[in-house]
């Protein structure tokens, strides 16, 4: 029989993202509802280790869903990767009487969890928490419609500009191992191309882009490039690459950088915090333990964090289908 849950422990770790603090809301005011305690961890798996808990109630976490990033704070620990950290991570927890622990963040995040989980058999649930929305059995992370969202409006902004100068941009996005952010964006904003880790295509099919816009009559072109794409050039290497063929443009480089990463949280990623966080702490009250809460088709789904983990995620072929055909 599971043990009872009465005091819940909560911490953001890795890439902060909005909708970090409409989570955190949500986990804090379910544990209040359901006559849970609930404890803040600052710094992530750091501040299990430091014992920097703060006890949290309904009110401690009031004006805080408009707002990005986290208010717990977020960091990478070292320490924690080794045994004897996550022993003394353990003991903390313990001795402030903590059954159970949510953790936000991503795979980095998660592969933490797991590990104290099978080291210690200590609940834990999992929110995923990432702008790459690169966690395996969600529809969604939360982060990611915001910087979506972010991205497109520069994108435009942008491309005010390259259209009054006859200019090609070279936008960078972020995405390491995904894609997602580029394709949406690129289909959002109307990009002529776009660069993906997913696939290994070289350049020679954007150099075929830029040739049929030529052709096509366009005199300003955006091409979006995730920062992970497999051309094998920096996006400055990959400008230079291009003027050296096309010098009928005027090219520019835009890297959007961590402004991706900020600002408030759309609707979207607060009304997804809110449903993950009251579906992580209903989970543990369920007795149920080392899994992520996800969204399926709008439904809040378990998920184990094995399978979140898991590195074959499927890009969607039919998007980039779409990004083709729109893009002509």
């Amino acid at each position: 029989m599971a043990k009872k849950i009465n005091k819940i422990a909560v911490l953001t770790s890795g890439g902060d993202a909005p909708g970090m603090n409409a989570a955190i809301r949500a986990v804090v005011r379910s544990c209040s509802y359901y006559n849970m305690e609930c404890v803040g961890v600052y710094r992530g798996y750091q501040g299990l280790i430091d014992k920097d808990f703060e006890d949290l109630t309904a009110r401690s976490v009031r004006n805080i869903i408009n707002k990005g990033g986290t208010f717990l704070k977020s960091s990478r620990s070292e320490e924690f990767k080794t045994k004897e950290g996550r022993a003394k991570a353990h003991k903390n927890l313990i001795d402030a009487g903590v059954d159970a622990l949510v953790v936000i963040g991503g795979d980095g995040t998660f592969t933490g969890g797991l590990y104290f989980n099978k080291e210690f058999n200590f609940p834990i649930v999992g929110i995923p928490a990432t702008i790459d929305n690169d966690i395996n059995g969600t529809d969604y992370t939360l982060g990611y419609d915001t910087a979506l969202n972010t991205v497109v409006e520069a994108i435009d902004k942008i491309r005010d500009t390259a259209s009054s100068h006859n200019r090609l941009f070279l936008i960078e996005v972020m995405g390491r191992d995904a894609g997602d952010i580029a394709l949406n964006s690129g289909i959002g904003a109307g990009a002529e191309e776009v660069l993906l880790p997913e696939e290994d295509q070289g350049i020679q099919r954007m150099m075929d882009s830029l040739e049929k816009s030529k052709k096509s009559g366009k005199t300003s072109s955006i091409i979006v490039v995730a920062e992970g794409e497999k051309s094998g050039k920096n996006i400055f290497q990959l400008a230079e690459f291009i003027s050296q063929s096309h010098k009928e443009y005027d090219i520019r480089v835009s890297v959007l950088g961590h402004i991706q990463r900020g600002g408030s949280p759309s609707c979207f990623d607060r009304v997804l915090a809110s449903k993950l966080g009251v579906g992580a702490v209903e989970a543990l009250t369920d007795g149920k333990t080392n899994i992520m809460v996800g969204v399926d088709r709008q439904k809040v789904v378990h998920v184990p964090l094995e399978t979140a983990l898991k590195e074959d995620r499927e890009f969607d072929q039919e998007l980039r289908r779409v990004a083709n055909i729109t893009s002509v």
